[in-house]
């Protein structure tokens, strides 16, 4: 059956692809002090209105070497220079403080402690383990991580659609998956990553128990 399954339209570019983002990149202990936290504040607000430096010294009357400093961290503003910033972006005060006081949530399952669930679709068969959950978060997306376990009974339904992205890795067994008018013979080590609004689903379950790791990623709020 292998033989007949059409190819898929594009595959990872063969050599080291260049990454947007340094994953090992750590920020530097001088960033998590207060200065740095409103500075990245009152840069993002700049840049959200879309001001140059030198329109916001002209909307404040505060220098441009005093905002180059306060976004960079180099300085304490006081809390009249806040004000006037606050004033400029339409914002309260507070705003500036918000990455200084955030909490980043971490949430560790230990093995044999994952949460059944049962989504939307789910059939007999087919078992759903939540890997973990953090609700609302400034990133603007929700993450929802699952293990997916295919039993000897499980039927099949390539009917599955829905918002978002969706990274599949097969651990174990084998399963014949559709993405739209397109089949994938998935083995363990594969992975298929791929946009969700398409009807999908394991439609030809060729070596069971199969066991896989789906991980969704859609708008938060959505």
């Amino acid at each position: 059956m292998a033989d007949d399954l059409p190819l898929a339209p594009t595959s990872l570019p063969r050599g080291k692809p260049a990454l947007s983002q340094d994953p090992h990149r750590v920020r530097d202990i001088t960033e998590r002090n207060l200065e740095s936290a409103i500075g990245r504040e009152v840069r993002a607000f700049r840049r959200q209105q879309g001001l140059t430096v030198a329109d916001l010294a002209g909307i404040t009357g505060l220098s441009i070497g005093m905002l180059s400093k306060i976004e960079n961290g180099n300085t304490s503003p006081s809390l009249t220079t806040l004000q006037v910033l606050s004033h400029a972006f339409s914002v309260p005060i507070t705003a500036f403080f918000k990455g200084y006081e955030e909490r980043r949530e971490v949430h560790h399952v230990k093995a044999g402690e994952h949460i059944e669930v049962e989504r939307r679709g789910t059939r007999a068969g087919h078992q759903y383990n939540m890997l973990g959950h953090i609700g609302s978060n400034d990133s603007g997306v929700v993450v929802e991580p699952y293990m997916i376990t295919l039993s000897t009974e499980a039927d099949t339904f390539p009917t599955f659609q829905h918002e978002g992205l969706e990274l599949l890795y097969i651990l174990e067994g084998e399963v014949t998956y559709r993405h739209g008018d397109q089949l994938f013979q998935l083995k363990p080590g594969d992975s298929l990553f791929f946009d969700a609004d398409a009807q999908h689903g394991p439609e030809v379950l060729n070596k069971l128990p199969a066991r896989y790791l789906s991980v969704i990623c859609y708008p938060q709020g959505g």
